[in-house]
């Protein structure tokens, strides 16, 4: 049975392979347009890859139901772009607290803490930047300029942390990124008005 969005499909489990490609299939589907999967669940129980392609190892025989849930792309967009603040300030502590650690010389700890640091932060440039092109016509006060100060700086951290100087780092954390974080949260309020002003046209 494949249930999307609520409603019974007419299409068989077993006409698959594999659950990548009933998945594929699904998302072909009219229906699918302008819309993103944000559950699907697997004989009742939620399914997310952990490795690229995992769904392809997955053979349909050993499927009896597959749920998928989608939510317009519009309608995610306005949830993300109100979660861009928060991550902004979550960014600004995080830092502080990986400037706390290299100042009490729990270097292993705020290494470890600063990697997260950084993928959550090339995660959240990476989505505002996709907001901005797609939903506000690359409008954004001073999103250039902060961008490439932004992109200055953590090239200087990569360098500080090649030569191990963590005390450097925390400067650089305390004095230059949290600073911009804040900037980051005004830049993240103005996107979200912005990007509901675009639904609502």
């Amino acid at each position: 049975m494949i249930i999307i969005d609520g409603a019974q499909s007419e299409k068989s489990i077993t006409a698959f392979a594999n659950l990548e490609e009933l998945l594929k299939d699904v998302m072909q589907e009219d229906k699918m347009v302008d819309r993103v999967v944000t559950d699907v669940l697997v004989n009742n129980e939620a399914f997310s890859e952990i490795y690229p392609h995992q769904a392809e190892d997955i053979a349909c025989s050993d499927i009896s139901s597959i749920e998928v849930r989608s939510v317009p792309v519009a309608e995610m967009a306005v949830e993300m772009s109100a979660e861009m603040g928060k991550v902004a300030k979550m960014m600004g502590h995080g830092a502080r607290e990986v400037a706390r650690l290299f100042r009490a010389a729990s270097d292993t700890d705020a290494l470890e803490l600063f990697q997260d640091l950084l993928d959550v932060t090339r995660d959240f440039m990476g989505m505002l930047g996709e907001l901005r092109t797609r939903y506000t016509n690359g409008a954004l006060p001073d999103f250039a300029e902060k961008t490439e100060k932004f992109s200055n700086m953590l090239s200087e951290m990569g360098d500080v942390l090649e030569n191990e100087d963590w005390i450097l780092l925390a400067d650089l954390l305390e004095y230059e990124f949290i600073p911009l974080c804040n900037e980051w949260y005004e830049s993240s309020e103005i996107l979200h008005k912005q990007v509901v002003e675009h639904m609502a046209q």
